[in-house]
């Protein structure tokens, strides 16, 4: 672990530790490394935002990045929404959630909720199993979607009254930080995932927000090929954000 202050985190001495070696999620038979940004205290909004500039993640009260021995796989990405236009895949899909009456959003309160925590466990024990998210119980679930020290914003998607999506983003200066979706696994041509994207990007473009960050690209994985679909896109390549070749 090793104190260090770097420019552009004003009035916040923050310390970096990489963690322990882990299996990595994406990638078989290879081990992964985070770099984390402590203590969470000192991350308010501005030196957030200036962290996620600089290609970090949040989950819970943890800010982090990938430090991976040997693999640099990882590549943070983000839309640029004020110049983003859908397909007409994407079109389609937005016109028909879209549809007066058939979708209803709302932004919730960041606290715990009972159908929302059994909808989170209905989407991880369907789509990953045994990935360890599947056994998450209520504290922390709780720890993971609903602590933060940032300006962070709960949304929920309904059709004809029941739940089907909810949606974890942060507000930054620049845009919006895409945290986590999850959403009713039983309908596997709802789209939902997409729609969730596409949600967010349209909530950029109304308040005039120049980018959604998606986290982290993986050329090799199909769990992230989703993100390449939403051009135009900027990829971070050594400090600087270029623009990700379509």
């Amino acid at each position: 672990m090793s104190n260090i202050h770097e420019a552009g985190l004003p009035d916040a001495l923050l310390q970096f530790y990489t963690t322990a070696p882990y299996p990595c999620s994406y990638l078989a038979d290879r081990q992964a490394r985070s770099q984390v940004a402590i203590p969470p205290e000192h991350i308010d909004g501005v030196v957030y935002s200036t962290l996620i500039q600089r290609g970090f993640r949040r989950s819970g009260q943890y800010t982090y990045r990938p430090r991976c021995d040997g693999c640099a796989r990882c590549v943070p990405v983000r839309v640029r929404a004020l110049d983003f236009v859908p397909d007409r895949t994407q079109r389609k899909l937005v016109n028909r959630m879209n549809k007066p009456g058939y979708m209803q959003v709302r932004e919730c309160p960041l606290e715990f909720c009972e159908e929302h925590y059994a909808l989170y466990r209905a989407y991880q024990q369907h789509r990953h199993p045994k990935g360890g998210m599947d056994e998450d119980d209520a504290d922390q679930y709780t720890q993971f979607l609903l602590s933060s020290g940032v300006d962070t914003r709960l949304i929920e998607f309904r059709i004809e009254g029941r739940l089907v999506m909810l949606s974890v983003m942060d507000v930054l200066p620049d845009g919006l930080s895409a945290v986590y979706t999850f959403y009713d696994p039983s309908d596997a041509k709802a789209s939902f995932g997409t729609y969730a994207v596409l949600w967010q990007i349209i909530q950029c473009q109304y308040n005039n927000l120049p980018y959604l960050y998606l986290g982290y690209w993986i050329a090799e994985s199909a769990k992230m090929a989703y993100k390449s679909r939403y051009q135009p896109m900027d990829m971070l390549d050594d400090g600087r954000w270029i623009k990700m070749p379509a």
